[in-house]
């Protein structure tokens, strides 16, 4: 088997593995903020067990910051939770939302890549001169100043859908990592993909169109995430405040 699934935010799992596939596991590829089950923060010392497992047992960790990168922080997760890994995977939002990816790590491994070393890496699109020149204006952005203004931003959405949450006597579990966010209509913590699909989908439904009717639009799925950005004006977050109030009043009984 090429890929071998562990359980997010359980270490023990991951343990298991390692040790049913002694010196047969290349890596182990993880996004450091959950944002495919919805927005799932790791528990306190999961991303350092990981490195501490792969340092063990001779094992790559990368870091799938497809979703994560340069919106948890500017150096990602190891900036945020000061976990390092060996890889680092990103995507559209290196350039602002056109076509492109990277990926990045230590020098031992990268020095194997053409052509400095024998692993050879390439495609159609690689280096594509529009899709960099987009990666090069998004980094000159993203300056020392703006990632106060997203954890303020940020702060103020939590706390327009937490309050009407419960306004509307609805229990939700919220989660918020900088500028990426999500809920769950549950009233336990959510620290996996199981604990995700206990929550009520249907009434996320409900409310994401009660929302578009209101104006505001956010992840279709409950099993994705909002993000904010620097455009989120205090006028449009008002607007949101708005919204969420009367999507949450109307979803009650859902």
């Amino acid at each position: 088997m090429d890929t071998l699934s562990a359980q997010y935010n359980d270490i023990d799992s991951v343990k298991s593995l390692l040790k049913a596939n002694k010196d047969n596991v290349a890596a182990i590829i993880v996004e450091p903020v959950a944002g495919n089950m919805g927005c799932i923060l790791p528990k306190k010392d999961f991303l350092q067990g990981l490195r501490e497992l792969c340092d063990q047992h001779g094992t790559l960790l990368i870091f799938d910051e497809v979703i994560t990168g340069f919106r948890i922080a500017y150096g990602g997760a190891f900036e945020r939770f000061g976990v390092k890994s060996d890889l680092t995977t990103l995507g559209k939002i290196l350039g602002g939302g056109m076509p492109v990816g990277a990926f990045g790590g230590s020098s031992h491994i990268m020095d194997h890549i053409s052509p400095s070393g024998p692993v050879y890496q390439a495609g159609t699109l690689s280096g594509n001169p529009v899709a960099v020149a987009s990666g090069i204006a998004v980094l000159k952005q993203l300056t020392d100043d703006i990632y106060p203004v997203l954890e303020k931003k940020g702060a103020r959405l939590e706390q327009i859908i937490k309050d009407a949450a419960k306004d509307a006597d609805i229990k939700i579990e919220f989660n918020r990592a900088g500028s990426m966010m999500g809920f769950f209509f549950t009233d336990k913590a959510v620290l996996n993909y199981d604990d995700a699909k206990s929550q009520n989908t249907r009434r996320f439904n409900a409310l994401f169109n009660t929302l578009l009717l209101n104006g505001v639009s956010i992840a279709p799925s409950a099993f994705e995430v909002i993000f904010i950005s620097t455009a989120h004006s205090d006028d449009i977050l008002n607007q949101a405040e708005d919204a969420f109030k009367k999507a949450f009043k109307a979803v009650k009984e859902v």
